[in-house]
């Protein structure tokens, strides 16, 4: 069986799953922060700082995905891994058990 890899689809692929990784990354430090924020550990202009260097963020994210036309590669790498971390807790959770879906 052969494989046939188009270098296009190759790059949209990589770069998809890079793009997906900043995301989740992205929404790791979006958690921490509300922690943050709602610890009381951050001063005012620290907290909009934060909240526009996140919205900075997102914006740059997007404007790669639309420039690279890479919306569905990013959105099917991304599902893939919240199905894969899905699949880890379930088993973390209650070992042995089978995941239907």
């Amino acid at each position: 069986m052969a494989i046939n890899l188009d270098e296009n689809n190759l790059k949209q692929g990589v770069l998809g799953l890079v793009i997906a990784l900043v995301q989740i990354i992205r929404d790791a430090l979006r958690i921490q922060a509300m922690k943050r924020m709602e610890g009381g550990g951050l001063t005012e202009d620290e907290i909009d700082r934060l909240g526009r260097t996140l919205m900075d963020m997102d914006e740059v994210i997007e404007d790669i995905i639309r420039e690279q036309g890479i919306t569905e590669t990013v959105r099917s790498v991304r599902n893939g891994l919240d199905s894969l971390v899905d699949d880890f807790l379930d088993q973390m959770i209650r070992p042995g058990h089978v995941r239907k879906g």
